[in-house]
C-alpha cells in the first residue's frame, strides 16, 4: 500500500487521531503552561466531543486510526519495536544515570498497551514503584512527580509528524514538553504492521537516524507539522515561525529534492509569537484556488522560494515578491482568491 498527503484540499481518506486521555487528566493549573495548555480541560466533555468528530469522520467514509492504538499495536510487534521506544524515551537526560538500565528493565517487561498508556501519560514514583536508592531522582520527588512526562500536546497529531507527498517528516519539535511525542511516531512508523516494509521516505530524519533527536540542538533547529504544507505543483508551503526554524526547512527541502518529491519549497516568514503560531493558524487552504488568511500575516510575509542547486546537495534562494503570488505561481493559478478572517484585535 502506498501512503502519502499530496494536497491540502484533497479527499481525506486515513486519519490518525488521539483521544483525550491519562495526559490530559494530568493536567493542572501548577503543570499547564509548562505543558503548553492555557487551562485544564473538562476531560469527559472533551472525550465525548472527540469521540463525536471521530463518528462525524467516518460517517463520512474516512477511516480513522488512534494513535496509542497504533503505538501499542507497534510496541508488540516485536522486541526491537519495545527497545527502539525504550531507549528513546528514557535516556540519562530524561531519568537520570542512575535510572536508566532499572527504568528500562522494568518497562520492557510491560504489554504494548501499558507501556503505551504511560509513554503517552506519563509516569509517576508511584506507579514506577522500584526502589531506587541510588538516584537523586527519586529521592527527591514525592509520590505523584514524573519519572517520564505526560504528553497532552499528542492531541495535536499534525504536529509531531508530517507527511508531504510520498514520505513522512518525524518533527524535532520546539519545545521540550513535547520532544517525546516524535520518539512515538517514530516507533510507530517504523514497527507497526501497517508501516513497516511499506514504500515511503523519512525525509526527516533518514530512516535510521532517529538518534539525531538526542544529538542535535532543537532549541535552534525545530519544525512543527502545522507549518507544512504539501500544496500540490511539487511545491511545499513551510511557515518560519516561531517553532519552525530556517536550519530544519533546509534540510526538508533538501531530502526533498534529492528524491525527485519537489521542486520548490516556499518558505514564508511568521511573526515569532504564539498567537501566530504555525502557518495553518494564519492561513488554510479552502479550496483549490481558495484560501483564508489573517490579513495582517499577509501584510507583512517576507517570502523565499528555495529550489535545488547546480550540484547535488546545495539550494537556491530567491526572495519572492509576495507569499500569494508565490503559491499562485507553484499552482499554476491565474488567481487565488483569499478570503480575509473577521474579528479585530479583541477577537
Amino acid at each position: 500500500m502506498s501512503y502519502g498527503v499530496h494536497s491540502e484540499v484533497g479527499v481525506l481518506r486515513k486519519v490518525i487521531v488521539h483521544r483525550p486521555e491519562l495526559s490530559m487528566k494530568r493536567l493542572t493549573p501548577t503543570n499547564n503552561d509548562r505543558l503548553l495548555f492555557d487551562d485544564i480541560l473538562w476531560v469527559e466533555q472533551a472525550q465525548r466531543e472527540h469521540d463525536a468528530f471521530v463518528a462525524m469522520m467516518r460517517e463520512r467514509g474516512i477511516e480513522v486510526f488512534y494513535h496509542q492504538q497504533l503505538l501499542a499495536e507497534a510496541l508488540d510487534s516485536g522486541f526491537e519495536a519495545k527497545q527502539h521506544a525504550i531507549e528513546q524515551a528514557v535516556t540519562h537526560l530524561t531519568v537520570g544515570p542512575a535510572l536508566v538500565d532499572t527504568v528500562r528493565e522494568t518497562l520492557s517487561g510491560w504489554s504494548g498497551e501499558k507501556l503505551a498508556t504511560h509513554l503517552i501519560g506519563g509516569l509517576t514514583k508511584q506507579e514506577y514503584g522500584a526502589a531506587a536508592p541510588d538516584s537523586l531522582v527519586t529521592a527527591s520527588a514525592d509520590a505523584s512527580s514524573f519519572i517520564l512526562p505526560p504528553l497532552p500536546n499528542s492531541l495535536y497529531q499534525r504536529d509531531p509528524s508530517a507527511w508531504l507527498y510520498g514520505g513522512v517528516s518525524l518533527n524535532p519539535m520546539f519545545f521540550h514538553a513535547r520532544l517525546l511525542e516524535t520518539m512515538n511516531q517514530s516507533t510507530i512508523y517504523h514497527y507497526h504492521p501497517m508501516f513497516a516494509g511499506e514504500d515511503f521516505a523519512f525525509w526527516y530524519p533518514a530512516a535510521g537516524e532517529d538518534e539525531r533527536f538526542h544529538e542535535e540542538d532543537y532549541g535552534t533547529a525545530a519544525m512543527e507539522g502545522g507549518d507544512m504544507m504539501p500544496i500540490g505543483g511539487r511545491t511545499v508551503a513551510i511557515g518560519l515561525s516561531e517553532r519552525t526554524k530556517a536550519q530544519t526547512i533546509e534540510h526538508i527541502a533538501l531530502s526533498l529534492f534529492a528524491a525527485g518529491a519537489a521542486d520548490r519549497v516556499i518558505a514564508v516568514n511568521i511573526p515569532k509569537r504564539r498567537s501566530y503560531m504555525h502557518l495553518d493558524t494564519v492561513f488554510t487552504f479552502l479550496d483549490a484556488d481558495k484560501a483564508t488568511a489573517y490579513p495582517p500575516f499577509l501584510e507583512t510575509a517576507t517570502t523565499y522560494s528555495l529550489r535545488p542547486g547546480d550540484k547535488p546537495g546545495t539550494l537556491e534562494v530567491h526572495r519572492d515578491a509576495s507569499f500569494v503570488g508565490a503559491l499562485e505561481e507553484s499552482l499554476g493559478l491565474s488567481r487565488l482568491e483569499v478570503i480575509p478572517t473577521g474579528g479585530d484585535d479583541f477577537q
